[in-house]
């Protein structure tokens, strides 16, 4: 089993800027891709961004591409969402996701999650 936890949500103004914290412990992540999704009230949970453990490779959705950037610590066994230029738009609850397939962008691609932390965006 792995364990998620993510950290760093909040309330934040329009242009303003968060860090997403992923803390993975349990069964070791080193050959796990990991990923973040958000989901809206009353919307599907949607992919944000994924990189793999052992590798800097990264792939983003394109509402967040240039805004978002996805990095991870292996010393650490964390991951970690810098979110620039936030929007209304990116107000959503934010989830970590740890999972074996390599290039995974939907959420069957994952197998553990973490509890989600809120990120709300004001105008």
């Amino acid at each position: 089993q792995v364990q998620l936890v993510e950290s760093g949500g909040g309330l934040v103004q329009a242009g303003g800027s968060l860090r997403l914290s992923c803390a993975a412990s349990g069964r070791t992540v080193s050959s796990y891709t990991m990923g973040w999704f958000r989901q809206a009230p009353g919307k599907e949970r949607e992919f944000v961004a994924r990189i793999w453990w052992r590798g800097t490779n990264t792939y983003y959705a394109d509402s967040v591409k240039g805004r978002f950037t996805i990095s991870r610590d292996n010393a650490k066994n964390a991951i970690y969402l810098q979110m620039n230029s936030l929007k209304p738009e990116d107000t959503a609850v934010y989830y970590c996701a740890a999972g074996p397939t390599a290039y995974a962008t939907t959420r069957y691609g994952y197998d553990y999650w973490g509890q989600g932390t809120q990120v709300t965006v004001t105008v």
